[in-house]
């Protein structure tokens, strides 16, 4: 082939690095997934809310922080055709936050309990459990300061995780990172801690060290988490009043009986958090696999121009949550398994299909036809491979006789019945095989 031939073949098309296609088997994950957290977060009186994909930049920088590595590194910023400054969402917090006082939510009864389902977008390095297109759920409590939400948000956070069979990977990570007040004094103190040490610091932390120093606390580098170890512990700097925040916060943990582990190095990635902090960490890798986490961000509404507005929250990521499923083999309960395939010859055959399709199917019957296959015996070949219990068969005798027959998959035994009668008779056969038949809020509201 020459050069001119191979500039002019066609390039094959394909995901662009770092995102994916969500395939069917997959999307069974993603449906449980958001159906546990809708039926968790409506329990717990959260209403859904979803913001656009992008935003003004200024959303995310204001309440991100410059100093982050998102805003620095990781966002996906463009210009429209008006040169103003557009950016995907990075996370799901900013948004929230900016709709709660675009809409006036401050005049609800308050706090405003939210919660979203949505993906988001980081120019991240692609890698186990980290996509440039992510999906996260999450939920924020805005307008009060309680520990006790704090701990709500904590408690409904591993209620849905124990629905999803995972519970049991992870540690419960908590601290208190204080006000902006008793972190003014710490964050001196840290500054100066490191000055003399850059040498045994990662690039990254050289960056934070004047810009955003709480960060390098979390870095994931061997050498810095080393130099973390023997840094100023912040609880040493925090005011009685985040100190005793912090209490009650713990004591409400253990009321509801959740465990978890002080740790003093964790600090979160948003500039916004105030006081409580927490994630949730794989017993055996770590911060390296954390699937969520979330705290107070007392200060972020007021900062995005609203009045002084008490805040908590959390997210999860969704594909984490998946990587972990898979590997425990955790049973997805699906509702796409057929009960009944339709096999048809002849054209008055397939007429009266038409309507007995959708007849069984508003009754709660999963039910798929071959009406464009001529030939039985490749229609009875396609019912194999759908994996269906029972076959029914109309042919031009069936019509001519008003019957229609009913074919056992597994058994390889079949029988003809009244055409009439043959709706009735597949719900008692669904129903001694116990299979589930859809309801109608099901079909409807599902």
């Amino acid at each position: 082939m020459s050069d001119k031939e191979e500039v002019n073949k066609p390039r094959k098309l394909q995901t662009p690095l770092g995102v994916f296609d969500i395939l069917p088997d997959d999307q069974l994950y993603y449906t449980h997934i958001k159906k546990v957290v809708r039926h968790r977060c409506r329990q717990s009186g959260f209403r859904r809310i979803t913001t656009p994909i992008f935003e003004f930049t200024d959303v995310f920088q204001r309440s991100i922080g410059d100093g982050t590595d998102i805003v620095q590194k990781e966002m996906y910023t463009f210009l429209d055709r008006n040169e103003r400054s557009l950016t995907l969402k990075p996370e799901g917090t900013a948004g929230v936050v900016r709709a709660y006082l675009e809409h006036g939510m401050k005049e609800l009864p308050q706090p405003v309990e939210l919660y979203y389902i949505e993906p988001h977008f980081r120019y991240d390095r692609p890698q186990k459990g980290r996509y440039r297109q992510f999906w996260q759920f999450g939920y924020e409590i805005i307008g009060e300061s309680d520990p006790a939400l704090d701990a709500q948000i904590v408690h409904l956070s591993c209620k849905i995780l124990d629905d999803l069979g995972i519970t049991a990977l992870f540690k419960l990570q908590v601290n208190s990172i204080g006000c902006q007040i008793c972190r003014e004094k710490f964050l001196v103190e840290l500054q100066n801690y490191y000055i003399g040490k850059e040498r045994s610091m990662c690039s990254n932390c050289l960056e934070r060290l004047h810009k955003n120093p709480l960060r390098i606390l979390d870095c994931k580098e061997e050498d810095c988490q080393i130099l973390a170890k023997f840094a100023p512990k912040l609880k040493m700097y925090l005011c009685e009043e985040c100190k005793e925040y912090h209490q009650k916060f713990l004591e409400y943990l253990t009321e509801v009986g959740l465990k978890y582990t002080e740790n003093e190095q964790l600090v979160r990635g948003l500039d916004y958090y105030t006081k409580t902090v927490f994630e949730f960490w794989d017993h055996q890798q770590g911060a390296q696999n954390s699937i969520g986490g979330g705290g107070r961000y007392d200060g972020l509404v007021e900062l995005m121009g609203g009045q002084p507005t008490p805040a908590v929250g959390v997210a999860f990521g969704i594909e984490r949550i998946i990587q972990n499923m898979k590997r425990e083999k955790i049973k997805i309960p699906s509702k796409d398994n057929l009960h009944i395939f339709v096999a048809q010859l002849g054209d008055e055959a397939k007429k009266k299909c038409l309507n007995l399709i959708w007849e069984l199917r508003e009754r709660g019957v999963r039910t798929v036809g071959a009406l464009g296959k001529a030939s039985m015996k490749a229609q009875l070949k396609l019912a194999d491979r759908f994996n269906v219990p029972y076959t029914l068969i109309l042919g031009i005798t069936e019509v001519r006789e008003g019957t229609i027959i009913i074919r056992d998959m597994a058994r390889g035994q079949q029988r003809i019945v009244p055409f009439e009668t043959i709706i009735d008779e597949v719900i008692r056969l669904i129903g001694e095989k116990n299979l589930d038949l859809y309801s109608p809020a099901e079909i409807l509201y599902e």
